[in-house]
């Protein structure tokens, strides 16, 4: 099947820069109700409203350079207004009154098999304990910044598993803003957008001293906490200050199942969140374990130095109080938590409203030096999927 739309005799535009194979359509007729109904040679059947179609339709919705649909909704065709269909070289041919368009046969099959779904070029997460992985999941990076297919390995495992290092990347100040320029935008916060881990005289925070930290998320006093955190290894000579990492998922999983009122209380009490900055003044409210609306993904709100104060009836805060000595406890269980050193080099990426990870105490008269940024769940899907699209043209044309 050709992924090309350019090389048939009578070539179809379809809504975006997905390849689609030409999957024809072996029949279509439109039922009573406006909706059109069709069915390819192995069987499968999809019904597809009329007006849906037009807004994706070639010659009709689609602009052909943008792959945008340019209908305002006032302009479309009446919701009664006759339409009918014919099939063109396997492709759908539709006519509204004077206007007519076809149907890429591949992109309408795509839909009706869901792959226009957010997740759906995404891998399944895979939720992972010590027990599975002995230390993170890790990638080769010597040729990051140059072959696409490891930079498409690094994301799709990061994405994964949550988790993912690097290694063999250079130990420049520099480097982690030019890698982070092959994926997408750095998200900016009171931090910067690239800022340095390392015991600072006057700390700005407690991830610049040399104090132990539990396990956590970063920024839950934001209404959407960064989605990805990123962490650069320039110099490490000091005892101590290795990096602790809990996969939520599995976290999550084991409070619901063997500590139920721990796990009520974390998913339904309010805490009021605010970062205590000079410069800054965040601030959310919002249960430890957010799961959100049906079509966010997991979020979970977990640094004790900015969860400023319970947001909740009073007879509710000693358990809610309880619920987190639980939730700290489980978080910090060994078979649940992960520990390894940073060395020179190493660049680890772990989705921060997944991962929780924390850092052993460590001698600050020495020399410890990681650089860090944050970037958006959207941006790093965004750069895989795109990424998967030439992945997918080069195995059509072998």
């Amino acid at each position: 099947m050709s992924f090309d739309d350019t090389t048939r005799s009578s070539p179809v535009i379809p809504p975006g820069f997905s390849p689609h194979p030409w999957a024809t359509i072996t029949s279509a007729s439109v039922d009573a109700d406006g909706f059109v109904r069709v069915e390819w040679d192995d069987g499968r059947s999809f019904r597809a409203y009329g007006l849906w179609l037009a807004e994706n339709s070639d010659g009709y919705g689609i602009d052909p350079v943008v792959r945008e649909s340019t209908i305002d909704p006032i302009d479309l065709p009446a919701a009664n207004a006759p339409v009918a269909c014919h099939l063109d070289d396997g492709a759908l041919a539709l006519t509204w009154g004077d206007r007519t368009g076809r149907i890429h046969p591949g992109w309408l099959r795509h839909v009706a098999e869901g792959g226009h779904l957010p997740d759906a070029p995404l891998p399944e997460p895979i939720v992972w304990s010590p027990g599975a992985l002995s230390e993170p999941p890790t990638v080769d990076g010597t040729h990051i910044m140059t072959d696409e297919s490891v930079l498409h390995d690094w994301l799709r495992t990061l994405i994964a598993y949550g988790l993912c290092r690097l290694r063999n990347t250079p130990a420049d100040p520099d480097f982690l803003a030019e890698l982070m320029g092959r994926i997408g935008p750095i998200r900016d916060s009171n931090f910067g957008l690239v800022w340095d881990v390392r015991a600072d005289p006057v700390p700005n925070s407690t991830a610049n001293t040399g104090l132990g930290l539990g396990q956590h998320t970063d920024l839950p006093t934001r209404e959407v906490p960064p989605g990805f955190q990123f962490l650069h290894c320039i110099r490490n000579e000091v005892a101590g200050g290795h990096s602790r990492m809990t996969d939520g998922l599995a976290l999550v999983a084991e409070l619901e199942r063997n500590h139920p009122e721990a796990y009520e209380a974390l998913t339904t009490l309010d805490w009021v969140f605010m970062n205590r900055a000079m410069d800054a003044d965040h601030r959310w409210i919002g249960p430890m374990i957010d799961f959100g609306s049906p079509h966010q993904p997991l979020t979970i709100r977990a640094f004790y130095p900015v969860r400023t104060a319970p947001h909740m009836d009073e007879t509710n805060i000693p358990r809610a109080y309880e619920a987190m000595r639980v939730f700290s406890t489980v978080a910090r269980d060994p078979s649940l938590q992960l520990s390894y050193p940073f060395t020179p080099g190493d660049l680890v990426g772990f989705d921060n409203r997944r991962v929780l990870h924390g850092r052993d105490p460590f001698d600050s008269g020495g020399h410890r030096h990681l650089r860090g940024c944050y970037m958006d769940h959207d941006d790093v899907k965004s750069r895989l999927r795109v990424l998967a699209r030439s992945t997918r043209r080069e195995e059509a044309h072998t």
